[in-house]
């Protein structure tokens, strides 16, 4: 396994697939909640459990899809047949979510979202941990992964943050009779009929782009073993065998527990908390879009000098420092009343700080993921990206409905109002609304950061195991001859 170092078109033409997931992320973690609570009057809790109910079938799909493509063969390699596949129905998927009938039943709605939910997941899954797959094969240079995953982060939360801008520009800005945008319902289905085709065109540019290099792909294809549960559970189990493996999956799992919660919260916290105005909201993004191609350079040159471990806890830190300080700072009243000039800019620049550290963490972690890639090849003689990345993914997954459903149980335990007129929220409520969003949340986080503690892959072992598989690659090349 040579490091071969990736052209910039291939890198470019693979990252322009995160743009899909961007997109779709977007429209789950801004708009999806507030639609079904907030315009459709159906409880937060039980849009939350539709969700969750969506992400248990992931723990079926997300395996499955991760095991056939790594045993896949065909002239079009392994990955790229599912990658081609899953883009149209995604996005046909994303836009009926979208457009349930009107005047239905609360229980009517739910069953809309738990079938949708499931089917854009699930078409999801098919293009997404292929991708992953995909680039840990093409990128076999221990720090010319991380420039390859930093692209695909750059171009995913571009794409998300650069979306939710312009939806909030173009489809729901304030009107006279409504001072707010998003309380717009005409403007959900144009959402995600444009979510879904610019998915669709995203994973279709990436499918053509990196078609090149199905030729210098990895040929360590696993055995053929029939399709079971069986097989793919002993894959799983080996995954799992290493420490390195586990110590980043649990840490993951925590942290995008944190991040689901705060998702489901940012809509209520930007309209209720900060008081801001359609026009003041869709400014946010500004300070975010700034920063993300800082931290994606940032990502992409920082493990020249520090282990990926490091890569990954320091950024992680002032993550979790930045995301409380502001919403503190408000608890305590320190910060002038909203409506101050300054609580705009504030929110920016956290929000600027906020896309410098973050990209960097799960770029080292997608990154590392590959590398422990490399020490099961080592031990096992095959290569198993699908597998690793579908634990993966479906970590995030579970973790992304479980904060879901915490953040949906929050709202009503905290009884915020459905169809709440802003400034008429009862001030409790508003700070539990913060407390939650800040400080409770970071238990959580602040515990991932003990689970990176236990990565043992630095860059030393990574050159070791790199050097055995490419001897192990030679001899079979000698003895074929």
């Amino acid at each position: 396994m040579t490091a071969r170092k990736l052209p910039i078109g291939t890198k470019l033409f693979w990252g322009v697939g995160q743009i899909g997931e961007g997109v779709k992320n977007s429209a789950f973690n801004a708009f999806l909640l507030f639609y079904y609570n907030q315009i459709l009057g159906v409880s937060a809790t039980l849009t939350a459990i539709a969700l969750a109910v969506a992400i248990c079938f992931d723990a079926i799909s997300d395996p499955l899809a991760g095991s056939i493509s790594d045993r896949f063969e065909s002239r079009w390699g392994r990955r790229h047949p599912f990658m081609a596949a899953s883009a149209a129905p995604m996005g046909i998927t994303l836009f009926l979510l979208f457009f349930p009938p009107s005047g239905m039943s609360e229980m009517f709605y739910f069953g809309w979202v738990v079938f949708f939910a499931i089917a854009v997941r699930t078409f999801l899954t098919l293009y997404h941990i292929p991708h992953l797959a995909l680039g840990a094969e093409m990128a076999t240079d221990y720090v010319d992964r991380n420039v390859l995953f930093s692209v695909g982060m750059l171009f995913g939360a571009a794409a998300g943050y650069g979306f939710y801008f312009i939806m909030l520009t173009l489809v729901f800005p304030p009107h006279p009779d409504l001072p707010n945008g998003m309380y717009n319902a005409e403007g959900y289905p144009l959402m995600a009929a444009s979510a879904g085709i610019i998915a669709f065109f995203a994973i279709m540019i990436c499918v053509w782009g990196t078609r090149k290099e199905i030729p210098n792909l990895s040929r360590a294809v696993p055995a053929k073993v029939p399709l079971s549960l069986t097989r793919v559970y002993n894959e799983l189990k080996v995954a799992f065998s290493s420490r390195s493996y586990r110590s980043i999956f649990l840490g993951l799992l925590l942290g995008t527990i944190v991040l689901s919660v705060e998702a489901v919260f940012t809509p209520f916290m930007g309209i209720h908390f900060w008081e801001l105005e359609t026009d003041q909201l869709r400014l946010l993004p500004i300070g975010i879009l700034v920063g993300l191609p800082l931290g994606a350079i940032i990502a992409a040159y920082l493990a020249r000098i520090l282990d990926k471990k490091w890569c990954l806890i320091i950024p992680a830190a002032i993550s979790i420092i930045n995301a409380n300080v502001l919403i503190i700072l408000r608890l305590f009243e320190v910060l002038p009343e909203n409506g101050h000039w300054s609580i705009l800019p504030l929110l920016i620049g956290s929000g600027f700080i906020g896309a410098v550290v973050t990209p960097v963490v799960f770029i080292s972690i997608n990154s590392m993921f590959a590398d422990i890639a490399d020490e099961l090849e080592l031990e096992t003689g095959e290569r198993q990206e699908g597998i690793i990345y579908s634990a993966r993914a479906f970590a995030a997954k579970a973790a992304n409905g479980l904060g879901t459903v915490v953040g949906g149980l929050a709202l009503d335990l905290i009884a915020f109002p459905k169809k709440a007129i802003p400034g008429t929220v009862d001030p409790d409520v508003i700070f539990y609304l913060g407390l939650v969003q800040g400080p409770a949340t970071s238990i959580f986080t602040l515990s991932a950061l003990v689970l990176y503690l236990g990565y043992k892959l630095d860059r030393s072992r990574h050159a070791e195991i790199v050097a055995e598989l490419d001897k192990r690659r030679a001899a079979l090349v000698r003895n074929a001859d």
